[in-house]
């Protein structure tokens, strides 16, 4: 069993920054990639970035320069740090973990959290 849980999730106003943090635990032997999606409503959910096993990051054309994707390995933890954000920003964000348990190799969720961005 695997699960993940996360936090950092508010309200802030234009321009401000929030952090979101998402921990996993459980019988995982292996962590390979981790990253954050976010769904805005009226639009199809969207990956906003992205870390590999080695460091490899990838990010939204939308959020780059502005989101900054960090993992701590020891910790089984991925952060995403948020600058300049702006109400097109509002959405529930969601921690994606691709993970190794036992032998096998799954892909697994968080909840998902809101972020509220007001003008």
């Amino acid at each position: 069993q695997v699960q993940l849980v996360e936090s950092g999730g508010g309200s802030v106003q234009a321009g401000g920054s929030l952090t979101l943090s998402c921990a996993a635990s459980g019988s995982i032997s292996r962590i390979d990639a981790m990253g954050w999606y976010r769904h805005i409503p009226g639009k199809a959910r969207d990956m906003v970035a992205g870390i590999g096993n080695r460091g490899l990051t990838n990010y939204a054309d939308s959020v780059k320069g502005r989101f900054t994707i960090s993992r701590d390995n020891a910790k089984n933890t991925v952060y995403l740090r948020m600058d300049s954000l702006k109400p097109e920003d509002t959405a529930v964000y969601s921690c994606g973990i691709l993970a190794t348990a036992g032998t096998k190799v799954d892909f697994y969720w968080g909840q998902g959290i809101q972020v509220t961005v007001s003008s």
